[in-house]
């Protein structure tokens, strides 16, 4: 019995201790050298890629992330549909890139909170002013009625102040009904011009009255219709057909393919061209193929200013606001430590800093 009796003990203790023994080293290997795939895309100045090396702002919100959860992770670059699809069937631990946070994509993952509110951007040609330019600002509308409206005051108060010399100062102001009137405007514009040269001048009391009032007046007129013709002047130079969203369904419009963009110019009845990139578009503008590419403000603005400067701009003002998430697998377990991380970190001044470096606010 005693020689039967030890084997089975050996073999009871190999039976339950065994597996421990060896599949140890394995489960080691498996938590420590693993790496977690975060989808991405380049899309600067969130997703820089140089000599394969990852850097940008939404780089930094996620080397951020992963440091306070102690995650070993490695970037994949994909393109935007499948940053979500890959992160819906959990190909991806996650997504993170300039991703907009949507009522569809919401369906097939979560998203964080949002890190970046931004808006849309209007990306049009911009052609610096030459002769042919400032030839039809000369002659455009605007110009042309502000001229006119000009011309008007000028004649009715050179009209007043002659109505009240022609008797009393015919010297300056006599002759026919239209040469006096003539006096009054030449009057009118030296004065509103502050040359003033005296050779006309009101001598009467109702004469001097109405030169004490134009001149006041004439202060604050010069100041608008300088402003006025400046404005017409700078609009007809730009030669763009497109000045914000209201002209967008009367014009050649293009956004990036699988966009939310293009989404939503599609909701909002613009046919828009789509383009497989931002430079692509951005060429179509220069080429004149479009007349506008609508995109997120911060990104088509660091295209343009890296590669299109003085030849596309970008419009001042934004429309339709944008919200920038990582995207996560739905009910991800880490959804809410994330959110905590992302909202302490946003009001950091290490966060602010990195915004004023990459987008400039």
């Amino acid at each position: 019995m005693k020689i039967i009796f030890l084997p089975l003990k050996v073999l009871l203790l190999i039976l339950l201790f065994g597996p421990f023994i060896l599949f140890s080293d394995g489960f080691s290997q498996t938590t420590s050298e693993d790496k977690i795939v975060i989808g991405t895309r380049v899309v600067p100045p969130f997703v820089i890629e140089e000599n394969g090396e990852y850097t940008g702002l939404t780089v930094h919100l996620w080397e951020h992330i992963a440091s306070e959860l102690d995650l070993n992770y490695q970037f994949e670059e994909t393109s935007i549909q499948h940053m979500i699809d890959g992160t819906a069937d959990s190909t991806y631990f996650a997504s993170a890139s300039a991703l907009t946070i949507t009522a569809d994509r919401e369906e097939l993952v979560d998203f964080t909170h949002p890190y970046i509110v931004t808006g849309l951007g209007i990306a049009v040609s911009y052609k610096p002013a030459g002769i042919l330019q400032a030839f039809k600002a000369i002659f455009s509308g605007e110009f042309l009625w502000v001229v006119t409206l000009l011309i008007g005051l000028l004649l009715f108060w050179g009209l007043l102040v002659w109505i009240f010399e022609r008797h009393e100062n015919r010297d300056e102001f006599g002759g026919t009904t239209a040469e006096g009137i003539g006096s009054g405007f030449w009057w009118a514009a030296v004065t509103m011009t502050t040359v003033g040269y005296g050779d006309k001048s009101p001598r009467t009391l109702g004469g001097r009255i109405i030169g004490f009032i134009w001149m006041f007046a004439a202060i604050i007129l010069i100041s608008f219709f300088t402003a006025s013709i400046a404005s017409s002047l700078t609009v007809t130079q730009l030669d763009s057909r497109v000045s914000g969203p209201e002209d967008l369904p009367n014009v050649r419009v293009g956004a990036l393919q699988n966009s939310a963009t293009l989404t939503f110019l599609g909701v909002q009845n613009i046919n828009a061209t789509s383009f497989n990139s931002i430079d692509a578009g951005l060429r179509a503008v220069e080429n004149g193929a479009i007349d506008a590419f609508v995109h997120d403000a911060p990104i088509v603005s660091y295209y343009t200013n890296r590669d299109y400067k003085n030849r596309v701009r970008v419009l001042p003002n934004t429309f339709n606001d944008q919200y920038y998430g990582i995207a996560l697998p739905l009910n991800s377990a880490y959804r809410n430590e994330m959110n905590r991380i992302i909202l302490n970190y946003i009001k950091s001044d290490e966060w602010s800093d990195l915004v004023d470096e990459y987008l400039g606010e």
